[in-house]
């Protein structure tokens, strides 16, 4: 059993330009179940599976198998308007890797940043382009954002 301790925040994108970014990946991700929650996700040229539980403070158990493209993209399609798609950035920033995450289609104009933690009380330096977090408010959970318009969100393009 896999264990996520994430931390999320939204983003001030304008503090994000020069940043030297180490990756960089388009992602589309789906949702066949929010209770759990199921997802399905091409990254790249690969396909995953992950199951999560509810989220506890800023911990969840979470369950990730790669599977085939092929699959993964027939799995896409039963997810109908509950498909997700963003690009993904990389960035270390005090000691920690973070994911930026730039959101395309219908929710144009939100970036997230996330970071994994190894304990829910790590201390963790914030980087001048965070502006709030949102770790603990369901709205930005990326299962309820596939459910969510851009500006139920508060996001401008």
């Amino acid at each position: 059993m896999g264990l996520e301790i994430e931390r999320k925040f939204l983003v001030d994108k304008r503090k994000l330009f020069g940043l030297n970014f180490l990756s960089e990946e388009k992602i589309m991700q789906g949702y066949l179940s929010h209770n759990p929650t199921v997802r399905v996700r091409v990254k790249g040229e690969r396909g995953f599976l992950t199951i999560k539980s509810s989220t506890k403070g800023i911990t969840r158990k979470e369950f990730e198998y790669e599977i085939p493209i092929e699959d993964a993209e027939e799995l896409l399609k039963l997810c109908g308007w509950f498909v997700l798609k963003k690009y993904r950035r990389t960035v270390e920033y005090g000691g920690h890797v973070w994911e930026i995450d730039f959101f395309a289609g219908r929710h144009a104009g939100l970036v997230l940043a996330e970071v994994e933690l190894t304990s829910p009380n790590e201390p963790l330096k914030l980087p001048d382009w965070v502006t709030r977090e949102v770790s603990g408010d369901s709205r930005y959970y990326n299962s309820n954002i596939v459910r969510s318009s851009r500006e139920q969100l508060g996001v401008r393009k």
